[in-house]
């Protein structure tokens, strides 16, 4: 049996609202292997968080800005 789709249309209220406060934590380990899977599929929702804020620890945020100064060999 097909599914049957609904199309949803933000309103104005839906853009100015703002985004829900986050209350789940997840590691790094379960989180990479899905948005990297999503991002490979090209998943339309994974668009939808792009703009979300993530909160690293101090340690990760030192390495990221390394790896992204970094020149690539």
């Amino acid at each position: 049996m097909s599914r049957h789709l609904r199309l949803f249309v933000a309103t104005n209220e839906d853009l100015d609202s703002p985004s829900p406060e986050p209350i789940h934590r997840v590691t790094l380990g379960d989180l990479l292997p899905l948005v990297a899977l999503a991002s490979r599929r090209n998943y339309a929702w994974l668009q939808d968080f792009l703009d979300d804020d993530v909160l690293i620890t101090d340690d990760l945020n030192d390495i990221l800005q390394a790896f992204r100064a970094k020149p690539s060999a």
